[in-house]
């Protein structure tokens, strides 16, 4: 996903600035993005200077000026080629994965610390998504419709880690089996 496309989305929405477009991606269960706000600002430069967003610049008595972007119809029609652009496939990319198939040269308590520190991780996101759906801050709510994509994107959040945590609980008890010898404990 490119962030300018995330960028003309949120101002589809409603005028914002820099500051403003930063705390929506890191509220929202849309958008995982890990950047930082270097990227946000050069990006609104880009698409200023490619006429896709107009900047007005707001005077305030206390603080720095405020830069306001606003959506233009160039910017509009751009957003919706992308929204009608072939979508990308899934990343299925996980770190721990890569650091799990080595695991077999770690000692069993050694193992079982990795697991409950990813299991933990998991579920500090879990909650994240659980309290960003309950709360919907940050997403538009114009039609039903819209109201219902965006629910529907962080239900698929919620689901992804709860489903996750039954794997490494699934997980745990298959190797507690082996360390066993077969016999669960119950």
């Amino acid at each position: 996903m490119s962030i300018k496309y995330a960028i003309l989305g949120f101002l589809s929405w409603k005028p914002l600035s820099g500051y403003d477009l930063k705390k929506l991606f890191e509220d929202s269960a849309a958008f995982h993005w890990s950047g930082n706000n270097n990227q946000i600002y050069k990006a609104l430069v880009e698409l200023h200077n490619e006429a896709f967003v107009t900047l007005e610049v707001q005077q305030q008595a206390d603080y720095p000026p405020r830069k306001i972007y606003t959506i233009t119809e160039k910017g509009q029609s751009a957003l919706r080629q992308w929204v009608l652009s072939e979508p990308e496939q899934p990343q299925l990319k996980n770190d721990f994965f890569a650091q799990l198939a080595w695991a077999d040269q770690l000692q069993a308590d050694e193992l079982e610390r990795l697991l409950q520190q990813y299991q933990d991780q998991v579920q500090v996101q879990m909650r994240m998504s659980q309290e960003r759906k309950q709360r919907h801050k940050g997403t538009p709510q114009r039609t039903p419709r819209e109201t219902y994509l965006w629910d529907m994107i962080m239900q698929n959040w919620v689901s992804f880690y709860e489903n996750e945590v039954k794997w490494i609980q699934e997980l745990r008890k298959g190797l507690d089996e082996i360390e066993t010898g077969g016999e669960s404990e119950s």
